[in-house]
C-alpha cells in the first residue's frame, strides 16, 4: 500500500518515463504529486450555441461533425486538420495544427464538445486548436478544468490524469493535520474533500471551500512553526550591550539621517541592549540609507568592545561598502579591513591573524568571511546585505563565527509587512519608509518595440551629455523559437555595437560569466570606461554607478514588478535626472496594467503590494532562497483576514499545548516543513 513518500513511478498508471517528466516539475513523491496545485482554472461548465459565440471570447459548444475531417500537408512539420461542425443555430469551421490523428478520431455524424477561443465574424465562426472530446465525457470540457504550470513532455491532460491516479492511491491515507476542534471552529472542510476539489472541483462553491481549507492550513502551520522558532531564539541570553554616546557618529556624517533611519537605528540598538541576540531585518527602498543604519550599529557594537562583520553577495559590492564605510569609521577610531576571494594570500593571512587577535574591529567582505580558517576574537554583530541573495544558511555560517552575535539583515527589496513576517519569520522587521531629501524620482515610460529607434537616439543623446546606460534582457540562452528581440545578451550587445552604436563602447554581463569576469565588467562600467552595459538581471543587485542615467528593460512583461523596481533602482543614484524605459509588445490587459503601475509610482512598497496582489507570494523574489517552506495556496494579497484567523487559532493551540502532544499529525507536518530551515532559522 502506498504512503505519501512513495516514489511516483510506483503509482499505478505513471511508470518510469512519466515519472522522469514529472521530476522536471519537482514532483518526486506521492505527496509532491497531490500537492502540485493548479495555477488557474477554466470554467467550462457552460455551453453556448454556435450563433451565440462571441469572437475573441473562449467558450464551449456542443456540435455535430457535419463533414469528414480532411488533412492538408502544408509543408514539412505543418499538417492541418479541418472540419465543419453544426448545431441547430449555425455552423463552426474548426482547424487543428499538427494533430493529424484527429482525422480518424472525429467521426462525421457524431457530437463533440469543442472548447476554445471563437474567431472570425458573426457570419463565419471558427475555432483554431480547441480542446475536443465526445459529448458527455467531461474530462477536458463540461466542468471546471484546472490549469497547471507545465514543462516539456508534460501536458495538462497527462498531469491531470497523473494527479487523478495519485489521489486514488492515497484516498484512505491522507492525514488531517488540523485538529478537529480547529477545523470545526473555523468551518473548514475535511482534507480528502479539499484535495479532491482543489484538483477536480465539483462546482465553484466546492473549489472555494477546498481553497479556503488548504490556505488556512498553510498559514496555520506557518504560524506554529515560526512561533516555535521565535521561542527557541528567545531562550538565548547574551550580555547586554552598554550605553554608547552616538553623537560622535552622527556628527561625523556629511548629512543628517532621516527620521526613518534614526528610528531604525534606535530599534536595533534597543535589541542589542536587551540581553537577547538581535535578529532584525532592515528593509527600505533603493537609496533609503540602509547602510548608514548598519554603520551606526557597527559603531555601537565596536564601542562596546566587540567586533562586527558585513557580508555582501559580490566582491564589487563588498568593495563599494568598504570604500563608503572605512573612511567614516576609521576617523572614529574603528579599524576596518576588506576580505574577498581576490584578497592575496599574504594579505588574507595578515587580516585573519588580526581578526583573531582583535586588532581589526570591522571586517567587510564576501563569503570569504565565513571560510573555515577565518576566526574572530569576539564577533558581536553580523550584517548581511541583500539577504535573499544568500539564504539563511550563509547568514548562519557567519553567525557561527561568534557566540550568538547580533544579526542585522539589509534588504533593498521592499516587502509588504505581512509577507515579510512570513519570509523572515525569525526576524523582527524595521522599515525605512523615507528617502533622503533632494533625490529626483526616476521618470518611467512603458512603450512598444516600435519605439526602439527613438530609444536608441535618446541613449545616444544622454551618452553625448556624459551619461551611461543599462539595457536589460530577460534571457541568456539562444532559443531559435523565440523572436529576435529576445536573443541572448551577447548577440544583442554585438548587434548594438556593430549596427547601432559603432562609435560608443558597449559591454555585456550575464549570470553565466565567472564572478571575476562579472566584477571586471561592472568595475569598468563604474569607472566610465563603458558607455552602455547590456545585461541580464545580474545587475539587479549591483555596483553603485551614479553616472548611469537610463535603464532600458526589454520584454518588460517577463519580470515581476518588484524586480522591475529593483532594476530601475540601478539609475537615479547621482545628481542627474534619470529615466527607465520599459519595452513590451505584450497586449495582455493585466500585463499593461502592471507596467502602468511602474510609470505611476516610484514607491517600492506600493509596487510590492501591487506585485503581491497580481502575482501572489510564490515567486516574489524569482528563485526563493530564504529557506522557509513555500506557500502554494495562500495568497497574502487577498488572504489577510484568513491569515489573522489562522494565526489566532495557532496561538491558542500553542498556549494550550506548547509541545503539540495532543496533535501528533500537526507536529509531524511542521517538523517536515521546517526541517530544511530548522538549523539556520534561529
Amino acid at each position: 500500500m502506498a504512503d505519501l513518500n512513495t516514489d511516483v513511478r510506483y503509482i499505478k498508471g505513471i511508470g518510469e518515463q512519466r515519472a522522469k517528466a514529472l521530476g522536471k516539475l519537482g514532483i518526486a513523491t506521492l505527496r509532491d504529486l497531490i500537492s502540485y496545485f493548479p495555477r488557474a482554472y477554466d470554467d467550462r461548465t457552460q455551453l453556448r450555441r454556435i450563433a451565440d459565440l462571441v469572437p475573441g471570447e473562449a467558450a464551449g459548444v456542443a456540435a455535430m461533425v457535419a463533414s469528414p475531417p480532411t488533412v492538408s500537408h502544408i509543408r514539412r512539420g505543418l499538417d492541418l486538420v479541418k472540419l465543419r461542425a453544426v448545431d441547430d443555430t449555425g455552423e463552426l469551421n474548426v482547424t487543428f495544427f499538427n494533430q493529424a490523428w484527429l482525422k480518424n478520431n472525429l467521426r462525421q455524424g457524431e457530437t463533440y464538445v469543442f472548447y476554445g477561443r471563437a474567431e472570425g465574424s458573426l457570419f463565419r465562426r471558427q475555432m483554431t486548436n480547441p480542446v475536443v472530446e465526445p459529448e458527455g465525457r467531461r474530462e477536458v470540457t463540461g466542468r471546471i478544468v484546472p490549469i497547471y504550470p507545465l514543462t516539456a513532455g508534460v501536458s495538462q491532460l497527462i498531469l491531470s490524469r497523473s494527479i487523478r491516479q495519485g489521489l486514488d492511491a492515497c484516498a484512505d491515507i491522507l492525514p488531517d493535520v488540523l485538529p478537529d476542534l480547529v477545523r470545526r471552529d473555523h468551518q473548514l472542510c475535511r482534507i480528502e474533500y479539499a484535495y479532491e476539489n482543489i484538483h477536480f472541483p465539483e462546482s465553484a462553491e466546492a473549489l472555494d471551500l477546498a481553497r479556503r481549507r488548504l490556505a488556512f492550513e498553510e498559514l496555520f502551520l506557518f504560524t506554529i512553526g515560526l512561533e516555535r522558532l521565535r521561542q527557541r531564539r528567545e531562550v538565548v541570553h547574551v550580555p547586554p550591550c552598554g550605553q554608547v554616546d552616538m553623537e560622535p557618529f552622527y556628527s561625523a556624517l556629511p548629512f543628517t539621517l532621516t527620521d526613518a533611519q534614526r528610528r531604525c537605528v534606535e530599534e536595533a540598538l534597543a535589541d542589542m541592549r536587551s540581553g537577547t541576540p538581535m535578529n532584525r531585518l532592515v528593509q527600505g527602498d533603493v537609496g533609503s540609507g540602509k547602510t548608514m543604519v548598519a554603520a551606526a550599529c557597527v559603531f555601537f557594537c565596536v564601542k562596546n568592545g566587540r567586533q562586527a562583520a558585513l557580508m555582501a553577495p559580490t566582491e564589487i559590492l563588498a568593495q563599494q561598502h568598504y570604500q563608503g564605510l572605512a573612511p567614516l569609521l576609521e576617523n572614529l577610531g574603528i579599524r576596518c579591513a576588506l576580505l574577498t576571494g581576490s584578497t592575496t594570500a599574504k594579505t588574507k593571512k595578515s587580516i585573519t591573524a588580526q581578526l583573531e587577535s582583535g586588532e581589526i574591529d570591522f571586517a567587510i567582505g564576501t563569503h570569504a568571511l565565513i571560510t573555515g580558517s577565518v576566526a574572530y576574537r569576539d564577533l558581536g554583530l553580523v550584517v548581511t546585505d541583500e539577504q535573499h541573495r544568500f539564504g539563511v544558511a550563509q547568514r548562519a555560517d557567519l553567525a557561527a563565527k561568534g557566540d550568538h552575535p547580533h544579526i542585522l539583515v539589509m534588504s533593498a527589496t521592499p516587502i509588504p509587512r505581512t509577507l515579510a513576517l512570513i519570509l523572515y519569520g525569525d526576524l523582527d522587521v524595521s522599515v525605512i519608509d523615507q528617502l533622503p531629501p533632494g533625490r529626483q524620482p526616476v521618470q518611467t515610460f512603458a512603450v512598444t518595440g516600435g519605439y526602439h529607434q527613438r530609444v536608441y537616439s535618446f541613449i545616444r543623446k544622454l551618452v553625448g551629455e556624459g551619461r551611461q546606460a543599462y539595457i536589460v534582457c530577460p534571457m541568456v540562452e539562444e532559443n531559435d523559437e523565440l523572436p529576435d528581440e529576445r536573443k541572448a545578451v551577447t548577440e544583442y550587445a554585438k548587434k548594438l555595437q556593430a549596427e547601432v552604436f559603432p562609435d560608443l563602447k558597449v559591454a555585456f554581463v550575464h549570470g553565466k560569466m565567472k564572478p571575476r569576469e562579472k566584477d571586471a565588467v561592472m568595475a569598468a562600467f563604474a569607472a566610465r570606461e563603458t558607455d552602455i552595459l547590456v545585461s541580464t538581471t545580474v545587475i539587479e543587485v549591483g555596483v553603485d554607478v551614479p553616472n548611469a542615467a537610463v535603464m532600458v528593460i526589454e520584454n518588460a512583461e517577463r519580470f515581476g514588478l518588484s524586480q522591475l523596481h529593483q532594476l530601475r533602482g540601478r539609475v537615479g543614484r547621482g545628481k542627474h535626472q534619470s529615466y527607465c524605459i520599459l519595452i513590451s509588445d505584450n497586449q495582455n490587459e493585466e500585463t499593461r496594467q502592471r507596467l502602468k503601475v511602474m510609470t505611476r509610482t516610484t514607491d517600492g512598497f506600493k509596487i510590492a503590494e501591487e506585485d503581491l496582489r497580481l502575482r501572489g507570494p510564490g515567486d516574489f523574489f524569482g528563485q526563493r532562497q530564504h529557506g522557509l517552506p513555500g506557500l502554494k495556496v495562500a495568497d497574502l494579497g487577498c488572504d489577510t483576514l484568513l491569515l489573522q484567523e489562522a494565526q489566532a487559532a495557532a496561538r491558542q493551540l500553542l498556549a494550550e499545548d506548547p509541545e503539540l502532544i495532543s496533535c501528533p499529525a500537526t507536529a509531524e507536518r511542521i517538523q517536515a516543513l521546517f526541517t530544511q530551515a530548522a538549523d539556520t532559522l534561529n
